[in-house]
């Protein structure tokens, strides 16, 4: 009835269908250069290791020896390089803070659109 043609279900709606592609967000989206953008700031997002000296932890009995540092493979995988250039940039155009930002992207469908 209204299930959508790609996924016959109601509550999988592409985003593409519930928006109007003529607003401008959606016809920016469509004509950003999103490869060669990602391409040029790519180098800003690498994991770097911190620099530094070690030191010795020192407590009441002596020196404790040190712990080789291991990269660790627990937490949060990275946010894809487009969302955090699309989130950088409707910050700055809608004048949003960081809170305020993540909070309308969840709400609205055209910002989400926007990120791919």
């Amino acid at each position: 009835m209204f299930a959508c043609p790609a996924t016959d279900d109601f509550f999988r709606a592409r985003i593409d269908q519930m928006i109007d592609l003529r607003h401008p967000l959606a016809v920016l989206a469509s004509r950003m250069p999103w490869q060669e953008i990602e391409a040029a700031v790519a180098h800003r997002f690498v994991r770097k290791a911190h620099e530094g000296e070690a030191m010795p932890d020192l407590d009441l009995f002596g020196e404790k020896p040190q712990r080789k540092v291991l990269a660790s493979k627990a937490g949060r995988p990275r946010v894809p390089l487009r969302v955090m250039i699309s989130l950088l940039y409707l910050k700055h155009a809608f004048n949003e803070s960081d809170e305020g930002v993540v909070q309308r992207w969840a709400d609205t469908p055209r910002w989400q659109f926007f990120s791919g």
